[in-house]
Order: structure tokens, then C-alpha cells, then sequence
């Protein structure tokens, strides 16, 4: 069996038990983890992709608009029939689709129930992951070595985007900055200044759907302050992260504990990662959330974010195994 009937299965056994007749799904990240890929970002600020997917007991359909059905049928064939809505009836996408397979319900509505389902990545996914995360780790690497002190935030960034572009890789997000803007903001973002002391690169990169993120720096001489004590906490959240029988709630416990206050206050921490940069946000506190519950299986991805004052970010992504954890982002 390929990916995509494993997934229809689990997505139309939770359809059976949640007692579901159907479902729509818009957003990307369900889209694009039911199809195997995406297809194709136009406007990357959308909240729904140019495809939709219906799903009953015994129905599946793509629906998109006219101007997309085309070239979703030739450059992106899926496992499932599309059929084409008009762009300008309102609702078109919708009713098309529940012409064609009956009433169904909007993915939104479900939103965590979604991300449960696809936070295991088959063994398809996990490669695709490693690979991604190879080619990022890289392009950001030979980025931050052929930075020399003095060089222009913007000039690095661009280097680190053209890089992604030209291996079908969106940066999802992107962050350069360097020198004293590390030392006073969390997000240094780019605005064309001279980094003479240090750089640092924030990537998070997106292709076919799944997503790897990385931090890394670039030292005319030290690291800056806070880096050691970030990686100090970043080991205590991996060493919980990998510990069998773990949950979300643990490994958040762990973090605060490694704190050692409430520092983690200052940033977020990141989570779990796949088909969105992470697929929930979770903190320590309070603890009564979903998320919380929710074990961590072998399969699942995830890229933790210990952050302190004074520059000190910590940040790659893993993918949890059997009492193990496998570096997604290294060359």
C-alpha cells in the first residue's frame, strides 16, 4: 500500500468513530498530507489550499477552482478524481463538492483532531523529511560560512532564500540578524544592517508539505551570550523527549525545570513539527490542554525552540524513535 490509502484509511476510521458522514478539508496542511504533496502555493498568505479534498465513507474528491483544474490534473496527479468549481460563485468550491460526494462538514471544525492523525509520519514521509532536512541544513550552513564580518543582514538572507527557491523548498520563515539586535530581540528581523561581531540564520523550510526547522550562527569570535545555557536546556528537553512512555506535558515539565524559573515565559518553545512549522504550540503552563495528554510515538517529528536573553537560541529538529531521537537537520 502506497501512503495515501493508509491515510485515507485513518482519516475514514476517525470519519466512523466520531460519527462524521464527511468532511472538507481546505487547509494546507491536511490538503497536502492526504495528497501525498502540495499543489502549488499561489498566494502563500491563503489560509485554504487551490485544492480541497472531500472525504466520505465510500467518496474521495478533489475539488478546485476552473483556473487551477488544468494544471493540478497534468502537473500534480493525485490518486482521486478533480473536478472544477467556478472561481466566481461564492461557496462554489464547497458546493461542488458536496454535490458530488453528499453533506460534509468543514475540516476547521477539527482541526485538532487533524493534526492527531497525521503527527506519526509513515516511513514515505520520514524520508522525505531527512532529505529536506539535509538540503536546508546546508543551504544555511554554506550561507553563514561565506559570511564575513561586515557583511549585510539582507545580503545573507537573500542568499539563504535564493538557495531554498532553487531546490523547490519554501522559506517559511526566515530570520538574519547579528551583533547587539541579538542581544536585545528574540526575532532580529533583517533590515539592512552590517553584521561585524555575529550572524545568525532562523529557517524553517517547507517542500511537499513537511516542514524542518533550524537555528545557527556565525561567530567573528565567541557565540553570543546565552548559547551554552540554551543548549544546557536543550539537552535536558531532548533527553525527555526520548524517554519511552513520554507525553507533551512531560517533556514541557522537563523544560521548565531546566529553566529553572519562568524564562520560558520570554519565547515560545516550539513542538511538534510536520506539515505546519509546528503542528500545535504547547507551553509549560496550564497543563490542562489536549496537547498536554497527547504521546509522543515513534514517528513523530518534533523541533524544540529553548531560547535565553542575551542570544542565546537553541534549535533543530528531530524525529522521535524508539527510546531514540534521529537529527533531522544535519548535512
Amino acid at each position: 500500500m502506497t501512503e495515501h490509502p493508509l491515510k485515507l484509511a485513518r482519516l475514514r476510521a476517525h470519519l466512523e468513530s466520531a460519527g462524521i458522514v464527511g468532511i472538507l478539508l481546505t487547509d494546507p496542511a491536511s490538503v497536502a498530507w492526504l495528497a501525498d504533496t502540495t499543489t502549488g502555493v499561489i498566494d502563500r498568505s491563503a489560509p485554504d489550499d487551490p485544492l480541497a479534498i472531500a472525504v466520505t465513507a465510500t467518496a474521495i474528491v478533489g475539488v478546485t477552482t476552473n483556473v487551477e483544474a488544468d494544471r493540478l490534473r497534468s502537473e500534480h496527479p493525485l490518486p482521486f478524481e478533480i473536478i472544477a468549481a467556478p472561481w466566481h460563485v461564492p461557496d462554489g468550491v464547497a458546493t461542488v463538492a458536496e454535490d458530488a460526494v453528499g453533506p460534509l462538514v468543514a475540516g476547521a471544525a477539527h482541526d485538532d483532531d487533524l493534526v492527531a492523525l497525521r503527527l506519526a509520519l509513515l516511513p514515505g514521509e520520514q524520508a522525505r523529511l531527512r532529505a529536506l532536512g539535509r538540503e536546508a541544513t546546508a543551504i544555511v550552513e554554506d550561507a553563514l560560512d561565506a559570511w564575513r564580518p561586515g557583511g549585510i543582514d539582507r545580503a545573507l538572507q537573500a542568499g539563504i532564500a535564493a538557495g531554498c527557491e532553487t531546490r523547490g523548498i519554501q522559506p517559511i520563515c526566515l530570520i538574519v540578524g547579528g551583533d547587539d539586535r541579538l542581544q536585545r530581540y528574540r526575532h532580529p528581523l533583517a533590515i539592512g544592517l552590517p553584521m561585524r561581531r555575529s550572524a545568525m540564520a532562523v529557517l524553517v523550510a517547507m517542500r511537499n508539505g513537511l516542514h524542518v526547522a533550524l537555528t545557527r550562527y556565525a561567530p567573528a569570535g565567541e557565540l553570543p551570550a546565552g548559547v551554552a545555557e540554551a543548549k544546557r536546556i536543550e539537552s535536558a528537553v531532548l533527553a525527555a523527549t526520548a524517554a519511552p512512555g513520554q507525553t507533551y506535558g512531560g517533556v514541557l515539565a522537563a523544560l521548565a525545570v531546566a529553566y529553572g524559573d519562568d524564562r520560558w515565559r520570554d519565547h515560545w518553545q516550539g513542538g511538534p513539527i510536520g506539515y505546519r512549522q509546528r503542528e500545535f504550540e504547547i507551553a509549560p503552563a496550564p497543563p490542562e490542554t489536549r496537547w498536554h495528554r497527547e504521546a509522543l510515538r515513534p514517528g513523530h517529528a518534533v523541533a524544540w525552540n529553548p531560547s535565553v536573553a542575551g542570544g542565546g537560541k537553541v534549535e533543530d529538529t528531530y524525529l522521535v524513535g524508539h527510546g531514540l531521537l534521529e537529527r533531522m537537520t544535519e548535512r
